[in-house]
């Protein structure tokens, strides 16, 4: 155990960013007018924004420095072998294909392995994920283990692939598979872990049917800190070291650079496979860029690149999932129901067992969102039936949890910003009764979360 309990920011700030102070009448107004959709709000009417850590932190010093250094050439630039080298450091794939974010990766590559009759299975699919391989027409399947559906269950790696349903999968469906995935840190199960041993496990089964196993990597250094934590065994290993184990058991991946990358724009689709890649580089020279860039400009690169190397510091990695279980713990001592254990990037509140008068289909992870936002200017997201409980042929189902997400940016808010999140949380939480349930008065055709818009039930 450390000797002190205070958390302390590993940096020192350089510069500030003002916060406009709103009053609850103009938030009443702000919300309204976004047609109760935190996604439609405006950021400057937000006093804390925990909508997303997706692009949303802080650069470094030395990340700012690696913009001045960014070189535009169209072709060959020195900043993408800058960047090559940074990732290759962490994920030595043969093949590594840059894009704008994550999302891109993922339009590439299920166009390239995806279509009708195929199905992906994940531990859990993320919206734009499970998005992605529907457009294509394939079906994405769900397979976290059981402890992973219930938010007031504890074990260490709730992100964790059920490895008996995903054998009697591929026995069934192999042949349809042309990807396994797992998500690290499982973001749509509350920010949870996945084990070395899961992971090892996974890659065993996808030998023995032959199919390859690809990762959705956006959180690996919180990950690979949570294994580091919490797996008997790698205590003494250093972060990059697990990282590359990681890399080792997986043929591919996509990467979010928004998030463990501590940029604010980029991304990555890596591969082994030359057949593959070069189907894949063909797609991102259609919509993204020439091979050396990929829709970013070099000095979105060389910002990434300095990134990766400051997201596995261990100074950071403490500091970084301590100040998310500081606001978890704090809430939970109060009795407020959330995913246990704190996830790391995130506090997920769990609306349906805060709100057990609202039904699923009336969408309680959004009333709760609003009410954080209208109390205290707090934007979170709702994770829940209003981001998956939609189905691509227009059906709707209640999700398996219906949560709120609290996303903490990185190297962004203090500690006396998070001390105000609890205090509002805590006012919503004592008034939880007094919240009734919405319906979608419109939609789009997918991913409605973003855009759709509310009205109160009667």
């Amino acid at each position: 155990m450390e000797r002190w309990q205070t958390i302390i920011e590993p940096f020192r700030i350089h510069s500030v960013e003002p916060i406009r102070m709103t009053t609850r009448d103009e938030r009443l107004r702000a919300i309204d007018a976004a047609g109760l959709n935190l996604f439609n709000l405006h950021a400057d009417d937000v006093l804390v924004d925990l909508l997303t850590d997706s692009g949303t932190g802080a650069m470094s010093r030395d990340q700012w420095a690696a913009v001045q250094h960014g070189d535009e050439s169209y072709a060959g630039s020195p900043s993408w072998y800058i960047f090559l080298a940074a990732v290759q450091e962490l994920f030595p794939f043969r093949h590594v294909i840059p894009t704008h974010q994550g999302r891109a990766a993922e339009k590439i590559l299920f166009s390239v392995i995806g279509g009708p009759g195929k199905v992906i299975p994940n531990n859990t699919h993320f919206d734009t994920t499970r998005a992605n391989v529907e457009a294509t027409g394939a079906e994405a399947v769900d397979l976290v283990i059981e402890e992973g559906r219930h938010p007031e269950v504890e074990h260490p790696f709730k992100g964790n692939m059920d490895l008996a349903r995903l054998e009697d999968f591929l026995a069934a469906r192999g042949a349809d598979v042309p990807a396994v995935f797992v998500t690290i840190t499982n973001n749509s199960g509350g920010g949870q872990p996945v084990s070395l041993e899961n992971l090892r496990g996974v890659r065993a089964l996808c030998d023995r049917f032959g199919v390859p196993l690809f990762l959705d990597a956006c959180r690996f250094a919180e990950n690979a800190w949570f294994i580091k934590l919490r797996e008997p065994g790698q205590a003494a290993r250093s972060v990059p070291e697990i990282v590359r184990e990681i890399a080792s058991l997986a043929d591919g991946m996509t990467m979010s650079a928004k998030k463990d990358g501590l940029a604010n724009i980029g991304g990555w689709l890596a591969m082994r496979d030359d057949a593959l890649a070069e189907r894949c580089r063909n797609l991102l020279i259609l919509t993204e860029g020439f091979p050396t860039y990929g829709g970013l400009a070099g000095r979105d690169l060389e910002a990434i690149a300095q990134g990766l190397r400051e997201v596995v510091d261990e100074d950071y990695l403490r500091y970084r999932i301590r100040s998310t279980a500081y606001l978890g713990d704090a809430l939970a001592a109060d009795g407020i129901p959330v995913v246990r254990p704190i996830g790391g990037h995130a506090v997920y509140l769990d609306a349906r067992a805060l709100l057990p008068q609202i039904p699923p289909l009336q969408y309680p992870g959004q009333a709760l969102a609003v009410a954080l936002y209208v109390e205290g200017g707090i934007r979170g997201c709702e994770i829940g039936t209003v981001m998956f409980g939609r189905h691509p042929d227009g059906s709707e189902t209640p999700a398996a949890m219906d949560l709120v997400r609290l996303a903490i940016p990185r190297r962004t808010y203090t500690q006396s910003h998070v001390d105000y999140v609890i205090e509002v949380v805590r006012f919503v939480a004592k008034r939880a009764a007094d919240l009734h349930g919405l319906r979608i008065v419109d939609e789009p055709a997918a991913l409605r979360h973003f855009t759709a818009r509310f009205a109160p039930v009667g």
